[in-house]
């Protein structure tokens, strides 16, 4: 006996300031959501197991492992890609740095990277390296659990 397959919800959804109509399994995943029904795939697809950050976008400007978080539970709530970062032609502060100093290296996990430093420096501009990489690896435990 086969089961249906399940509907498509259609919502919107508020990404890089702009609201979107969108409509997908509800089943999917934000990063899912994101790269293959929005077309915005900076959000890079890594382990899917909330290991290793490459999907991390901001949710309210908290970061996020968007491989663990449902779509669903993301309408009406502020969602920030890397391709949000830049503005006006002109690259975040961030991903200038990063470009200027080489610190993108393969550049896989950079966007996840990129938009956890975002959220750290915005939530304390004054804060220390080490405080921040500590402040990031917590920030990611708890967003798995």
């Amino acid at each position: 006996m086969k089961t249906a397959a399940p509907m498509n919800v259609h919502l919107t959804l508020r990404v890089n300031g702009e609201e979107q109509q969108v409509s997908f399994a509800p089943y999917k995943t934000l990063l899912e959501v994101l790269r293959e029904d929005m077309n915005l795939t900076g959000t890079k697809h890594g382990c899917e197991l909330g290991e290793c950050g490459a999907c991390a976008v901001l949710v309210e400007g908290v970061p996020v492992l968007s491989c663990l978080a449902l779509a669903l539970d993301c309408e009406g709530r502020a969602i920030e890609t890397v391709e949000g970062l830049a503005s006006g032609g002109k690259l975040h502060p961030l991903q200038a740095a990063f470009a200027d100093l080489g610190g993108a290296q393969c550049g896989y996990c950079t966007p996840g990277i990129l938009m956890t430093a975002k959220a750290l420096l915005e939530k304390d501009p004054n804060q220390q390296i080490d405080e921040s990489i500590e402040e990031a690896a917590r920030t990611m435990q708890e967003s798995k659990r």
